[in-house]
């Protein structure tokens, strides 16, 4: 992995706690070489995340649509800004540009975008990591309900174990890093007729 895109709130979040892994995660990527691409806002987790890489001599590429520069704030201190114009566009520039995925806490729009790319390395559109940094248990119940999703056989456990969790940062880089995606749903339906 050269690229990494995080997935993260851009609200502080109820505990310092949120603000403080963001930085931590993203002065990890600078010092270890990784690329940085966000969701291009200045504010909240998302700010700190940028923050922590470029403070840290990495290279950040945000991406927002241009309907949130006003909510979410631009990031005006990153490497590189895009514009885009849809929320989707956003997830799809940011997966175009990594290698993996990493999610920290977060709502609704951190769900989705978590989500979707799940879906997609499900139905082998990418064979990228799919991290959770589990920052404070803030997915522990999240990783529960994959679990009785899997148990009720609506999701095989090849893509419930396909999730990569650890709340230390190095551990879940090196996990990351050793990464071996499942056999797609397509492919193995194929192999079973």
């Amino acid at each position: 992995m050269k690229s990494i895109a995080v997935f993260c709130a851009s609200s502080n979040g109820a505990t310092p706690i949120h603000l403080k892994t963001a930085y931590q995660l993203g002065k990890f990527l600078a010092e270890n070489d990784y690329q940085l691409i966000y969701g291009g806002a200045s504010v909240g987790c998302m700010g700190a995340l940028a923050k922590g890489s470029m403070e840290n001599g990495g290279t950040v590429i945000g991406v927002l649509p241009h309907f949130l520069n006003k909510r979410e704030v631009a990031a005006t201190h990153v490497s590189e800004l895009i514009m885009v114009e849809s929320m989707h566009e956003r997830k799809l520039k940011m997966h175009e540009l990594s290698d993996g995925i990493i999610t920290l806490p977060g709502g609704y729009g951190t769900m989705e975008e978590l989500f979707e790319m799940m879906t997609w390395g499900q139905l082998g559109l990418h064979q990228k990591p799919m991290a959770i940094l589990n920052t404070n248990s803030f997915y522990t119940p999240l990783i529960s309900q994959l679990k009785v999703m899997e148990k009720e056989e609506m999701v095989q456990s090849r893509f419930v174990e396909m999730i990569i969790v650890d709340e230390n940062i190095p551990q879940l880089i090196h996990k990351m890093e050793n990464y071996s995606a499942p056999m797609a749903i397509e492919l193995l339906q194929k192999k079973n007729t």
